[in-house]
């Protein structure tokens, strides 16, 4: 499933019903590392060295007669965002029929797209997105993304009981036809963890806001 049809949900739907008081107040619309900076870093590698004039010829690369065992990614259940008062069950989370990310209809409830990244996996990018109100729900859980600052720390648990521990790099206010889409969903690349939710002004026409409020995180220790 290529990322760009199956998160059409950011875009789109990710908020419901009509803007509750929280949009009253406006935090700063960034902070710390732009989104795409960050997600578009990669780790240093050491530069190769030339092999010595009289090296030996190379040998030929063979492949194993049978493919490794896939493994299974243990799902997460359980997101915590120190000081902002995010403390949410997760939802493993695939794609709707319009190939839109299925969110959680319950405000106080956080989807993990998983067809992605699982938190802590070796590599690649975890995203968890929620909607940030309902009308008749009021506020929901990651309705506080928008005050999280950089250095908070980030918390998911998985079913088995570990869990990882995440830093806050970057927030950003970006408008949803302005989405990096291709970095937000990397299955390869650097452990990252995302936060998503909706933000910005509410389009009264659309049902909808008209940005996302995006929270990048790196593994911390």
């Amino acid at each position: 499933m290529r990322a760009s049809a199956a998160v059409l949900v950011l875009g789109t739907v990710l908020a419901v019903g009509l803007p509750t008081a929280w949009v009253v107040t406006r935090p700063e619309p960034a902070a710390g590392a732009p989104v795409t900076a960050v997600l578009a870093t990669t780790p240093a590698t050491t530069p190769a060295t030339a092999p010595p004039a009289a090296a030996a010829a190379p040998r030929v690369a063979a492949a194993p007669a049978t493919p490794p065992p896939v493994t299974t990614p243990v799902p997460p259940v359980r997101l915590e965002v120190a000081g902002a008062g995010i403390d949410a069950p997760l939802d493993p989370v695939g794609v709707m029929p319009d190939g839109a990310m299925a969110i959680p209809e319950d405000v106080d409830r956080v989807g993990w797209y998983r067809f992605g990244a699982a938190p802590g996996a070796p590599g690649g990018t975890a995203v968890l997105a929620g909607h940030v109100d309902d009308a008749e729900q009021g506020l929901g859980v990651l309705a506080a993304l928008r005050d999280v600052q950089p250095g908070a720390e980030v918390r998911v648990t998985a079913a088995d009981g570990t869990a990882t521990r995440w830093q806050v790099v970057g927030r950003e206010l970006i408008e949803k036809q302005a989405l990096p889409l291709d970095q937000l969903f990397q299955r390869a690349g650097p452990p990252r963890l995302v936060l998503v939710t909706c933000g910005g002004e509410f389009d009264p026409a659309l049902r909808s806001y008209e940005s996302n409020v995006v929270v990048v995180a790196e593994p911390l220790g």
